[in-house]
């Protein structure tokens, strides 16, 4: 007798192989056998009829680190057949750090993931992944954070990791390891991780690759002239080479001032791969990005943490070079941007507002509406960018990105941001990267679930060395979603980004059923994985 038996499904296993038809045996959380099983009884029968089966889905960027502190169920990313979510991104996470440490820090990370609960330990790896094991409905897996470890070895200062405080920072990197992170995370347009030099992230990824690990980076648009050539994907590339490691691009797609410039975009990893580099990437399938807003200010107002960045921003002898950051750093972007996390009760209501439009009403250069904000929500609100004027410039850039998942070198990675109800309205792409990608831009463009599938599958869990997941097989976690590839569709918005996906039927999470018939069960199989 089985656990649980999913009958005449259509199987799409993740390895890239023909769909076909069959059952699936589950006991506990393991699959038992495929085939026919019409003459096995079950505990739970699931009718497959109708319906596909496939692996669950294995989000390789997430930022959900703190809401699943605090609605562990991860409806997020669970309506949608996630499975799995890769945290600690772009170098952002609360550990290896001191009690006093990691409350500074979370305070000035907020903005992306969120309030954790201050009175946990994130001492260690090994403490910060059990915070999750057991106790969310998705599976998660962390990297060792790049921000924390030199936070912990250096402080936040603009410093290179040289001599001794490198020689820590490379061991608090391999205990993490140890500990069962499956790589090495920076962000290199954040800080304090974009105050180090490629010589420093070349020594820090030698651990990485010792480990057949994996190093993955937001590449550097912040201090560019630490990077080989000023730019932040040839010093990336020079890492790959230099260390002979696994190399993985965040977010790495056209924007809508390069929408169809794909050859364009891949000319250098491409490069980079005939010389031999280890690499692969990850997109997601939105025309609109998503930050904080430190990310328009230069590194000398980050030194010191969120005090030395509250204490620049209200110095008034700063005002002219804050001002001038937020111009011309990344010139155009602000009047692009509209407000998503802002959690001061009096500033509620800016969420889904415009930058312009919240200058206007406060009768202030939209410059200085941001710095007035950052000062009054202690620099922790988040916002995105505006979608497109054009239809036309976001069907190109769903273009591209099908285009870069038919690569058998790409992943997709939701890069979401999602926030509490309280918090305000999050970017659609935390809540339906995965169900878009499977559902109306795969049928649009005519890609093979079986091709596509794999991409969000097998691959990442061969990647990041998922053990025994991404794939359908005997022996393997039942980490399964059942969904009719016909109908699957996202239905968040822009306008009510919170809504969950339709023709996702039945998705388990070891085993265990964490929707039923469309619905949530609030079942928490979670683990802290591998």
């Amino acid at each position: 007798m089985f656990d649980i038996k999913i009958s005449d499904t259509t199987i799409v296993d993740g390895s890239g192989n023909t769909p076909y038809r069959g059952d699936i045996g589950i006991n506990s959380d393991r699959i038992i056998e495929i085939g026919d099983l019409s003459g096995v009884a079950a505990k739970r029968d699931l009718d497959g009829s109708g319906l596909t089966t496939l692996p669950g889905f294995i989000d390789t960027h997430s930022h959900a680190d703190g809401v699943l502190l605090h609605a562990p169920q991860g409806v997020h990313s669970i309506a949608q057949g996630v499975t799995t979510e890769i945290l600690t991104q772009d170098g952002m996470g609360w550990a290896p750090l001191s009690a006093d440490k990691y409350e500074e820090h979370a305070k000035y990370l907020a903005g992306i993931l969120g309030d954790p609960p201050l009175d946990l330990d994130m001492s260690s790896i090994k403490e910060l992944r059990s915070h999750y094991d057991g106790k969310t409905g998705p599976n998660i897996a962390v990297l060792v954070p790049h921000g924390p470890v030199r936070l912990s070895v250096l402080g936040f200062t603009d410093a290179p990791l040289v001599g001794d405080h490198l020689k820590a920072a490379q061991e608090l990197i391999y205990i993490g390891l140890q500990e069962g992170a499956v790589g090495l995370s920076t962000g290199l347009s954040y800080y304090p991780q974009s105050y180090s030099t490629t010589d420093e992230l070349t020594a820090l990824t030698d651990v990485i690759a010792t480990n057949n690990s994996v190093y993955v980076t937001h590449v550097r648009n912040h201090n560019d002239d630490r990077a080989p050539e000023g730019s932040g994907i040839d010093e990336a590339m020079t890492i790959a080479l230099r260390t002979g490691g696994k190399v993985h691009i965040s977010h790495f797609m056209t924007r809508p001032n390069s929408a169809g410039e794909v050859a364009e975009l891949m000319a250098p990893i491409d490069r980079a791969k005939e010389s031999g580099a280890d690499i692969t990437l990850e997109c997601y399938p939105y025309a609109a990005n998503a930050t904080i807003p430190g990310y328009f200010l230069r590194g000398q107002f980050h030194e010191g943490g969120l005090d030395g960045l509250l204490s620049n921003l209200k110095d008034s002898s700063l005002q002219d070079k804050l001002i001038d950051s937020l111009q011309n750093l990344f010139p155009g972007a602000l009047e692009k941007a509209v407000f998503t996390r802002v959690v001061g009760e009096e500033n509620r209501g800016l969420s889904g507002m415009s930058f312009v439009d919240v200058a206007a009403a406060r009768g202030v250069p939209i410059e200085e509406m941001v710095i007035e904000v950052m000062k009054e929500e202690a620099a922790s609100f988040g916002f995105r960018a505006s979608t497109p004027a054009s239809v036309a410039t976001t069907r190109q850039v769903e273009s591209d990105v099908m285009e870069l998942l038919s690569r058998p070198d790409y992943m997709l990675g939701s890069d979401g941001i999602p926030l509490l109800e309280y918090e305000g309205l999050p970017h659609p792409r935390a809540y339906g990267s995965f169900a878009r990608v499977i559902g109306p831009l795969r049928r649009r463009f005519g890609v093979p679930i079986e091709q596509i599938t794999n991409r969000l599958t097998k691959l990442p869990a061969e990647r990041f060395g998922l053990t025994d997941r991404g794939e359908i097989k005997v022996g393997n976690f039942a980490d399964l979603v059942m969904l009719d590839e016909e109908t699957v569709h996202d239905l968040a918005t822009f306008e009510d980004p919170r809504t969950g996906p339709t023709g996702v039927y039945h998705v388990l999470v070891n085993g265990q059923p964490a929707v039923l018939d469309g619905q949530l069960t609030g079942d928490i199989a979670g683990r802290a994985i591998p």
